[in-house]
């Protein structure tokens, strides 16, 4: 196999154990609203999608989304991730002998990614080298996001290709986790 030029980094449910934990603080932010949503459907609903596309989703459906909403969610998510948020399981193992140029390239906005890889210890793995959907006009399931990181990170996007197979599976009933293999090579 060819070695790539760069590994790009998902950070929710690939770097940091945090699906479960932001979809649950979701729900109830969310009920404190009046809008009843369980932590399955918070799952296959909004699991890798920011802020933005879950108040979208709602007042598309007529539903009025109060303008602290996002305050209230993050300042949820933050202490959830405080009390409970970790690496995933050998993560931190993979990071240490990696030898080739990496980064992160999320949909959640640079705080919150920044935050997370701070707190699990992830940090130093990656110094600057975040990227997020803010950063970009569409971001995933597009690949603007992974171009752009690509691009910063000095990788010959155009000249890789790249095939992403992700498959789902449930995880003891504690939520969903995506496994996913990125292969890029010229």
């Amino acid at each position: 196999m060819t070695k790539p030029d760069l590994i790009i980094f998902d950070c929710d449910g690939v770097l940091v154990d945090s699906e479960v934990l932001s979809c649950r603080c979701l729900s109830k932010v969310l009920a404190v609203h009046g809008i009843d949503l369980g932590l399955d459907q918070a799952l296959d609903l909004f699991l890798g999608r920011n802020t933005a596309a879950v108040i979208a989703h709602y007042q598309a459906l007529g539903h009025s989304i109060p303008e602290q909403f996002s305050a209230e969610l993050r300042a949820g998510v933050r202490a959830a991730f405080r009390s409970a948020l970790l690496p995933i399981q050998g993560v931190s193992a993979v990071l240490e002998g990696l030898q080739i140029p990496h980064c992160v390239a999320s949909s959640s906005d640079i705080d919150r990614v920044s935050f997370s890889l701070a707190l699990t210890g992830l940090a130093t793995h990656f110094g600057e080298r975040l990227y997020t959907s803010q950063m970009v006009e569409r971001g995933k399931p597009a690949p603007d996001l992974f171009l752009f990181a690509a691009e910063r990170m000095r990788a010959e996007a155009a000249s890789n290709t790249c095939d992403r197979r992700q498959r789902q599976r449930r995880d003891g009933g504690q939520g969903r986790r995506y496994d996913g293999l990125g292969i890029c090579r010229r």
